[in-house]
């Protein structure tokens, strides 16, 4: 399924779709057709072409945010546990805790209302409002992957090997990026798998109160905020299409997640494997 949405997402300029923005007044609220598979909203543009258009910016956001995220909690994490008991584990975990303290859509609101939904010049750099929100889910993920990298780095900085490393002259980074975070990294990526389907539905909720990806763009959240007017209608298909494929990619995302955590916690596959040797 995610493999389905990645292809449909990088291949939308070469598919042989409709184009996403152009309005097709006379076929308004068109059922779904051969000439529009997934009928048409309400000022007429085809809903399968912005869905498929769609997803290349949930994806996008998901995908950045995450690694963003996913950089700054480890590195906090691994830092704070391998410095457990000092000034310096103090400082990033209580610094972790102020982001995490507020909500994350208490700060894209307070985002949008500092710098608004357009183009935020600094200097030489252009942030459009997508970077904006990438950057700051990516941020507003850290705290919660490094409280998780914090906890095993802390385990793994009191291990024998780590000493051992230590008498033989190892730097603290070289510990840290050659021992500590190939033991730990698994269940992180774990969690950032998971977060991938978290971004996907706060991209979309964002959107859909006008915070998130700006019109003319296509995205999931906007289309439903768009098909509120017609959802006690008969123009079912309006909100039908880009609510399935939320809930489709947040499931599969979801199942990969699962998935992981089996295959990469040994504990977990040798409770599988010694399930049936017990069953008999």
């Amino acid at each position: 399924m995610i493999l389905l949405l990645l292809a449909l997402a990088i291949c939308a300029p070469i598919l042989p779709l409709q184009d996403p923005l152009q309005l097709y007044v006379e076929h308004r609220l068109q059922a779904p057709s051969a000439q529009f598979w997934f009928g048409t909203d309400h000022v007429g543009r085809d809903i399968l072409s912005r869905t498929i258009w769609g997803a290349r910016a949930s994806l996008s956001i998901g995908v950045c945010a995450v690694s963003i995220g996913l950089v700054l909690g480890a590195m906090v994490g691994i830092i704070a546990g391998y410095k457990a008991g000092t000034w310096v584990e103090e400082l990033l975990m209580k610094l972790m805790e102020v982001f995490a303290s507020i909500p994350l859509l208490i700060w894209a609101i307070a985002l949008v209302g500092i710098t608004g939904t357009g183009t935020l010049e600094l200097g030489n750099i252009s942030l459009t409002n997508e970077a904006k929100l990438v950057l700051l889910i990516g941020v507003l993920y850290a705290p919660g992957l490094a409280r998780l990298t914090f906890s095993l780095a802390k385990a793994e900085a009191q291990a024998e090997y780590v000493a051992a490393r230590q008498l033989q002259g190892a730097s603290s980074l070289r510990i840290m990026a050659t021992d500590i975070l190939p033991n730990v990294i698994s269940p992180v990526l774990i969690q950032a798998t998971l977060l991938l389907g978290v971004t996907i539905i706060v991209e979309a909720s964002l959107s859909f109160i006008g915070l998130g990806v700006q019109p003319p763009t296509p995205s999931w959240g906007a289309m439903l905020s768009d098909a509120r007017a017609q959802i006690f209608s008969d123009a079912w298909w309006v909100f039908i299409f880009p609510g399935t494929a939320v809930f489709l990619s947040v499931f599969a995302f979801n199942l990969v997640g699962d998935s992981l955590r089996t295959i990469l916690d040994p504990r977990r596959r040798q409770r599988g494997f010694d399930a049936p040797g017990r069953a008999q």
